[in-house]
């Protein structure tokens, strides 16, 4: 069989990329024309709200059909907000206050926001169960490390976003959260049993599919009691026999970017694409790192090379296409759903606050302005790395004068004086850090700074370890901005609309 015009608009129409730019290229507007199931949006596409909904519109222009996806997960993944940080919390800290109506009230907003921007699928909401701290990727993205809690969020996110006509993603199937190992660099491998696999894993994604999720994303990963040779994405056994099979899903099924090392790196880009559709995949996205016409090219050739050599029917690649075009026949970017309050993401980030003592220990609140010490990490791939997020600009708006620098990895330990102690003498210290358990030099740095300054009081803003470290200790449960907001009226013993 050859490439025919047929076959090649077949592989187009399973095939979301990314793009470079505010405005779709010329190769892109082109390919949308010629079939193109949709793109997927990155911060790079986004910067304000009316440009978002000029491009979703232009993109519709070539194809009225088009899906349009993002990843918004809200808190520390945000494409809406990422300029600014976001206005809503993340699922970690939806999971601490553990009130459903409160996730489904924050996904219904999210939902109505895309909505009217034109964005028709939400890869969220990550259904992983964190059940490994050092977890390099999931972590915050997770509502927790209880099957239980993370099933019964997942199910009201889906239930709110799906209400606006934005579809939901439930991801990373069949579990990223008992990894060590970030899928963008690597291949995770997920141990265990089936059975445990089906007590730990899998309950957030039954909970997906029992509230009609439209979509789930496969993760890159290597799940020994299904299939110990080829990762989730690329594995008949995982795609087709749990999900489709024994789950039951009728949905769309999404990759992960196929350009992550976890598949790429053995399989190819384009090797990789036609392995999923393969497998059972429907939709092939591509262009978090790897933007571009040629991609594209490669992806297409690869999906009609395999049709053509037999190690892809033929009718697999069409049910691929038909189970796409029936999820664009769903979403409907025009429906108009009232965002609701405002004001919620920050109430929730509020009540997600935990404070160690409760009381403050008589060190809250803070009365003069403080110095405050920000520990930045390097973030995953994820996480968009000019995404502002910190508690000491906040808390400089209620306590004028306050003061405050930012710590990196290397050569933060000779500067600590300098930049931390002295400056800080005779005031309040904070010290802010991020998954300070994941990273010795944060707990270094702790550990100097609180013998020299036992008064001094830690702000957690990530995955929260010790809480008994600091005078008092803070944890946000998040960087979002309305999670720095939250700990700063704590630290200011004020309460700000």
């Amino acid at each position: 069989m050859k490439r025919s015009p047929e076959l090649l608009r077949l592989a187009d129409s399973v095939l979301l990329p990314g793009f470079e730019g505010l405005t779709p290229p010329d190769w892109l507007r082109r390919r949308l024309g010629e079939g193109l199931a949709g793109v997927v949006l990155f911060s790079r596409n986004v910067d304000t709200v009316a440009r978002l909904t000029e491009l979703t519109a232009a993109l519709r222009a070539e194809n009225p059909d088009a899906l349009v996806g993002i990843d918004e997960e809200t808190g520390d993944v945000t494409r809406l907000e990422a300029r600014t940080g976001s206005s809503r919390p993340g699922n970690y800290a939806l999971g601490v206050v553990d009130d459903v109506a409160l996730t489904e009230e924050i996904a219904r907003g999210v939902g109505a926001d895309l909505a009217a921007a034109g964005v028709d699928v939400d890869f969220a909401p990550t259904a992983d169960v964190n059940s490994n701290p050092a977890n390099p990727v999931i972590g915050l993205r997770s509502f927790g490390a209880d099957p239980a809690l993370v099933a019964r969020h997942t199910a009201a996110w889906i239930r709110g976003l799906q209400a606006a006509g934005v579809a939901a993603c439930a991801k990373h199937f069949p579990g990223h959260g008992d990894t060590a190992v970030d899928s963008h660099h690597g291949l995770p491998t997920i141990a265990g049993s089936r059975e445990r696999l089906h007590e730990v894993e899998l309950p957030p994604f039954r909970a997906a599919i029992a509230a009609d999720v439209r979509v789930i994303m496969s993760g890159h990963l290597l799940v020994g009691a299904y299939d110990p040779d080829v990762p989730a994405t690329l594995s008949p056994r995982v795609m087709t026999g749990l999900l489709r099979e024994e789950l039951g899903f009728e949905g769309v099924i999404v990759t992960d970017a196929i350009e992550m090392a976890a598949v790429a790196d053995r399989y190819g880009i384009g090797g990789g694409g036609a392995r999923a559709i393969a497998a059972g995949a429907d939709l092939i996205c591509v262009g978090g790192e790897n933007a571009g016409d040629e991609v594209v090219a490669e992806l297409r050739e690869a999906i009609a090379d395999a049709v053509a050599a037999g190690l892809l029917p033929e009718e697999r690649l069409a049910d691929a296409a038909k189970r796409v075009t029936a999820l664009a026949g769903w979403t409907d970017p025009g429906r108009r759903q009232d965002p609701g309050d405002p004001r919620a993401g920050l109430e929730a980030a509020r009540r997600a606050l935990r404070i160690r003592p409760e009381a403050g220990g008589g060190a809250l609140p803070i009365t003069v302005a403080p110095h405050v010490a920000e520990l930045s990490p390097r973030m995953n791939l994820a996480i968009d790395k000019d995404m502002p997020w910190g508690v000491g600009e906040p808390l400089g708006k209620l306590l004028p004068g306050t003061t405050c620098v930012r710590l990196q990895e290397g050569g933060h330990l000779d500067r600590l004086e300098e930049a931390v102690l002295t400056p800080a003498a005779g005031r309040p210290l904070v010290v802010v850090v991020r998954d300070a358990h994941r990273h010795s030099w944060q707990t270094a740095v702790l550990d100097r700074v609180l013998a020299a300054r036992p008064d001094a009081i830690v702000v957690e803003m990530g995955l929260p370890g010790r809480a008994d470290l600091g005078a008092v200790h803070l944890a946000t449960h998040g960087a979002a901005r309305v999670c720095g907001q939250a700990a700063a009226e704590a630290l200011a013993g004020l309460l700000v609309d």
